[in-house]
């Protein structure tokens, strides 16, 4: 009964993206492909590039790193460290180890690296709730990270970004309570990558319809069926971002509007960090959210499943956004680039 009544939500958060930047035009020039098509086709610029010191695990420390300064707290009540990632560096050892390591955390704490293509980020999220409301833990880490993989001259290549969010969750002092989540998960071959192969593979037609707008359709329209809330309920919205075009065309098909997106949609400045994609665009809404405004996220991972969540901002929101360190806002990351060419981009990534 306890873990019924006890509300869990967002304590602090912290975010990061690569400084290094490559236009979508510098990739269509290497491959002699049009830039414009690419540009209204995916709606997206440019992208992150992460630099040669630059991995899931760097990218978790820092955006971990930035949550823990926000807020006064005792590491040693940090009782979970879960990472979400389609890229953990290591095939086997723990990147939440390096991770704790790194944060000067206590050795007593949960942790596991997620995998669930781009929602394991959200994943880790429900995981850290559950430890919450059973009492097992006061406050846990939660987020996801990526420096996403693709083929050369694919379409992905276009997209495929680094970036990652990281979530201290807890009881007290909540910015953010969620009040409620869903999944919607079913086997769907859209997009894979098998341990042996350097990079991942298109399930072709598998990769619209019956993938990403069905689960992120029906689980959005679960969540708001089982709180009982309409579209227009919501100040913010937040949508799994491959492109530019998906998270518009499922937010017209779910009756959300363009001003919903504002916050939340980012795909068309950095690309798509996979399992950061989504969260990021909760940690940009969070920078800019009021007190009572209330927040719908829906993540999407290939294989295939989506996450959603009912999200409302309290008054604690205020105290949070003035702690936030000088250039550290996420949109202040986002405008402070340095353009690299497709020769550099190449050279940083493999």
């Amino acid at each position: 009964m306890m873990g019924e009544l006890m509300s869990v939500g967002i304590v602090s958060w912290g975010s990061y993206v690569p400084k290094l930047r490559i236009k979508v035009e510098d990739i269509a020039s290497a491959w002699s492909q049009d830039a414009d098509t690419y540009k209204k086709g995916l709606l997206v610029n440019e992208k992150t590039v992460p630099g040669l010191d630059e991995d899931t695990i760097t990218i978790s420390v820092e955006a971990a790193r930035q949550a823990i300064s926000k807020i006064n707290i005792d590491k040693n009540e940090i009782g979970a460290i879960y990472i979400g990632s389609e890229s953990h560096p290591y095939a086997v050892k723990s990147s939440g180890s390096v991770v704790g390591e790194a944060l000067m955390m206590h050795p007593n704490y949960f942790s596991a690296d997620l995998e669930f293509a781009c929602k394991a980020g959200t994943s880790a999220i429900q995981i850290v709730m559950g430890l919450i409301k059973s009492g097992m833990i006061e406050y846990g880490i939660a987020g996801g990270a990526d420096t996403a993989q693709s083929k050369p001259g694919d379409a992905l290549e276009y997209t495929a970004s680094a970036g990652g969010a990281f979530f201290i969750l807890g009881t007290k002092k909540i910015v953010a309570k969620i009040n409620e989540t869903i999944s919607y998960i079913t086997d769907t071959p859209d997009f894979w990558r098998k341990a042996y192969q350097k990079y991942p593979v298109h399930g072709g037609s598998f990769t619209g319809e019956p993938a990403y707008y069905k689960h992120v359709i029906a689980a959005t329209e679960k969540l708001m069926e089982k709180v009982g809330t309409k579209p227009d309920d919501y100040n913010h919205v937040v949508f799994h971002q491959p492109n530019g075009k998906f998270p518009r065309r499922a937010a017209k098909k779910l009756g959300f509007n363009e001003e919903q997106l504002k916050y939340g949609l980012l795909v068309g400045e950095i690309g798509n960090p996979y399992s950061g994609a989504s969260i990021l665009g909760l940690a940009n809404v969070l920078d800019n959210a009021k007190p009572g405004e209330r927040i719908l996220l829906t993540s999407y991972g290939s294989g295939a499943g989506s996450d959603s969540f009912d999200i409302v901002v309290t008054d604690e929101i205020l105290n949070m956004q003035k702690n936030i360190m000088k250039g550290k806002k996420l949109q202040n990351m986002i405008d402070d680039k340095k353009y690299v060419n497709y020769t550099e981009y190449r050279r940083l990534i493999e």
